[in-house]
């Protein structure tokens, strides 16, 4: 477990602390005489872990660390703490439910179509597109979390869940465009010469069994040396 996989595995690990600072409205953390409330907590450990997911990539560029692993758990965890970020605001009142819905839903699409992808052996890397989308995804879910406290920041806030909700979209079409060009062509070529296979045997046990049977039949019916002048004498 090399050092970006690890800080991979510790934003995975925020993910609880963060819903439990956001949802938990008496929670009150004192610092040198300085009083953090939820909210500001909930920004402080959204922040830190959005912080590991740049430096987890950096890490692994650097010192040539790119691991399969790594390539997979990566977005994995960047869809739990962005969904479960989403999700408490949800609780408080501070975004759309159908927003909400929509990000995650997609966030589920491109796990599947990278799942699929990974079985058979082909990696479908994080686009463009994708890396903006997470960057408007941590300044809205940042901007909202401040207007808790700001309810001027809400309008801000919304505008920025308006262009998350557009760079997902266009992402997702990325994606599903890089899948259906490499990954869908590769399974239908491997399920033709599966099938190609699979008739080929087919038609050898056929020809198996034929052989067999002509077999048993020249065995319980054996030819007559003497031909048809013996049997009717």
């Amino acid at each position: 477990m090399n050092l970006p996989n690890s800080l991979t595995l510790l934003r995975i690990f925020f993910v609880p602390l963060l819903v439990a600072a956001l949802v938990q409205e008496t929670v009150r953390v004192r610092i040198d005489g300085l009083v953090l409330s939820n909210d500001l907590l909930a920004l402080a450990i959204f922040l830190s872990a959005a912080a590991t997911d740049l430096l987890d990539g950096y890490l692994a560029r650097k010192w040539g660390q790119i691991t399969t692993i790594g390539t997979l758990l990566d977005p994995i965890a960047d869809k739990l703490l962005i969904s479960a970020a989403l999700i408490s605001l949800v609780q408080v009142g501070a975004v759309p439910a159908w927003m909400v819905v929509l990000i995650v839903g997609r966030e589920f699409a491109v796990s599947g179509l990278r799942s699929i992808a990974a079985a058979e052996g082909y990696t479908i890397r994080a686009s463009d597109l994708g890396k903006t989308k997470m960057v408007s995804q941590v300044a809205a879910v940042s901007c909202l979390l401040l207007s808790l406290r700001h309810p001027s920041l809400a309008a801000p806030g919304m505008v920025l869940m308006w262009g998350v909700v557009v760079f997902s979209l266009l992402s997702a079409a990325s994606y599903f465009r890089k899948f259906w060009r490499r990954v869908d062509s590769r399974v239908k070529k491997r399920r033709r010469r599966e099938l190609l296979i699979y008739e080929r045997q087919r038609k050898l046990a056929a020809l198996r069994e034929r052989r067999a049977h002509r077999e048993a039949a020249a065995t319980r019916y054996p030819a007559d040396p003497a031909g048809p002048a013996a049997s009717s004498g």
